[in-house]
């Protein structure tokens, strides 16, 4: 690897403001802002739209489309291809 090219590998706190949660881990972001940390630490935070805690999708709140039903109606509309 060549010296001096890569970006700084830390310790950064990320934060979900709509969940109220957040999670220490390593990354290359960095931040102006500072977070006191559980451990007594001073880390740089970035605040997040939607992590783990508030996507829908791990939170079991997605909503699933009904696309079997679309197809249906498509096919009555217009016909199936190549029926006679």
């Amino acid at each position: 690897m060549k010296p001096a090219i890569h970006p700084s590998y830390g310790p950064v706190v990320f934060r979900d403001r709509a969940a109220n949660h957040a999670f220490l881990t390593r990354s290359t972001m960095t931040s102006e802002k500072t977070i006191d940390w559980e451990d007594g630490n001073t880390y740089p935070v970035v605040d997040v739209e939607i992590s783990n805690v508030s996507h829908p999708f791990y939170t079991g709140t997605a909503r699933v489309l009904d696309t079997a039903g679309r197809v249906e109606r498509f096919e009555r509309r217009y016909g199936r291809h190549g029926a006679k």
